[in-house]
């Protein structure tokens, strides 16, 4: 399966879990709002049920209040009930139209109230305001009498069916309000349980995705790692055909097409070396063998051989020199960065010591060398080249019989900064890049003896180490060659 494919199967099956707690949560949220809706409800029920027992009870005590005294004013309150009580029943039953059995019972109470109102109130308000003569009639007290006794009795009835509404909804209510904790509660835990397995699922599918990716880029910087050091037969075995085994295929492929170049730069550099040791051997033999034969025209002829003869032959000896120097020079620059030579600690101070007795500089000229030069770990031989080519130059193209050349010294943070300085003829800044490439000099060959390979070979060693050399100079003012050698985390100095 490709990775695309497993990084999108696993984002939408965490979407499809997170949706399914949203929908859970909307649903369980919706029980929540009925319940909550229907406890409402209720409490607007209650509240209205006692709104018309008060209302009957008031119809009552203004009928019972007119009947005791004939005044009108007492039935007040009788009439304002009897004006509120059908708003307040429609209501009330349109609030438990979704209970029969509330409708039942509030139907009931709706009979009752009816029948107090038209049965016994209306009749006994009638009978009170008719002739205050009948009154003492026997016929008519009965009549009174039976009336207030059903009266009462009826009233009885419809508060005992206000007490069963009542008790009712309230039982109901209880329940409704249980449920509503319940549904509260199973919200809560049903949303932090799918919460958590969602967070678990969505780390756990992220924990595998990086596992499976960063186990899989470690083999390739594992690969990449082996390749710099030299290990280029290396592979990676990697059977998920996806994206990233493309790229490890790219990268086996790299590993396997550097392989073969550095076999074949390996077969180059040795037939190069074969071919530069047996391009030397088969150059200097017939060079000795000129430089022999000209002492042997000398040592033969002796004092018969003409001065312009002589002269000729000792050039022609230097001539050799220059040549032998020249494919000595050669193939130095070739070995350059091409064996393996072994760091060491080098002191500065003492190796230019070395260098300075080694060179043996003609009388009149000094050298200062600055103090307190630093302590390097790198490759002695290439460091001593360095110096010895500058040192030696900057005698050598003197155009003074004295001379001052000094080396100094100072530091940056990944380089050491050293720099040959002479007080020689100077040098044109036309052919400041000119000097550095080989076999080009200055001077005539035979005015100063050069092969022009000694500054090609300090910049390419100079560049080999990652440094870069320059110089500053103009005509008749000296010049100044720096060169920068990078600093290493094992130097000392």
């Amino acid at each position: 399966m490709k990775l695309s494919v497993k990084l999108f199967a696993g984002f939408l099956l965490i979407s499809l879990l997170f949706t399914a707690v949203v929908i859970v949560n909307f649903q369980l949220s919706e029980d929540v709002i009925d319940n909550t809706v229907w406890v409402s409800r209720s409490q607007i029920v209650v509240r209205n049920s006692a709104s018309l027992q008060r209302n009957i009870i008031d119809m009552e005590t203004g009928m019972r209040g007119f009947l005791l005294n004939g005044n009108d004013t007492f039935l007040q309150p009788y009439f304002q009930a009897k004006d509120q009580l059908p708003n307040l029943l429609q209501e009330t039953k349109s609030f438990v139209a979704g209970s029969p059995e509330q409708t039942r019972k509030i139907n009931d109470i709706v009979r009752l109230q009816g029948r107090l109102q038209y049965t016994y109130a209306e009749p006994l308000i009638a009978l009170k305001r008719s002739d205050t003569t009948q009154i003492a009639d026997l016929k008519v007290i009965t009549e009174l009498d039976s009336l207030v006794l059903g009266e009462k009795i009826l009233m009885d009835s419809i508060r005992t069916a206000f007490r069963d509404f009542n008790a009712y909804e309230y039982k109901v209510r209880e329940e409704r309000r249980e449920r509503l904790g319940k549904s509260i509660n199973t919200t809560r835990q049903v949303s932090t349980i799918l919460t958590i397995l969602s967070v678990i699922m969505g780390l756990g599918w992220a924990y595998y995705i990086t596992r499976l990716i960063t186990g899989r880029i470690i083999k390739m910087v594992t690969l990449a790692e082996e390749i710099s050091r030299g290990d280029y037969k290396t592979k990676i075995i990697d059977t998920s055909r996806d994206e990233l085994s493309q790229l490890s295929n790219s990268l086996n492929r790299m590993s396997a097409t550097i392989d073969e170049t550095f076999t074949e730069l390996d077969r180059k550099n040795t037939e190069l070396d074969q071919f530069a040791y047996v391009v030397s051997h088969d150059l200097k033999a017939p060079l000795r063998g000129i430089e022999v034969a000209s002492r042997w025209v000398e040592e033969d002829m002796g004092t018969q051989l003409p001065p312009n003869v002589q002269e000729y032959l000792m050039m022609m000896r230097i001539r050799v020199h220059r040549m032998e120097n020249l494919i000595n020079g050669i193939l130095a620059l070739a070995r350059i960065g091409r064996t393996n030579q072994i760091e060491e600690e080098v002191d500065v101070n003492i190796l230019l010591s070395e260098i300075v007795d080694l060179l043996s500089p003609p009388e009149g000229f000094r050298i200062e060398v600055q103090d307190d030069l630093p302590i390097l770990h790198t490759i002695r031989i290439q460091l001593q080249q360095v110096f010895s080519n500058l040192i030696s130059n900057a005698i050598k193209y003197h155009d003074k019989r004295t001379g001052l050349i000094k080396v100094a010294y100072h530091e940056t943070d990944s380089f050491h900064v050293f720099s040959v300085s002479d007080d020689g003829p100077g040098i044109d800044p036309e052919y400041h890049d000119r000097i550095f490439v080989i076999f080009q000099t200055l001077q005539e060959r035979d005015a100063v003896e050069s092969t022009g390979v000694g500054l090609t070979i300090v910049k390419k060693i100079v560049e080999w180490q990652g440094g870069t050399i320059w110089v500053s100079s103009q005509p008749g003012q000296g010049a100044t060659f720096t060169f920068t050698w990078p600093k290493d985390t094992e130097d000392v100095g």
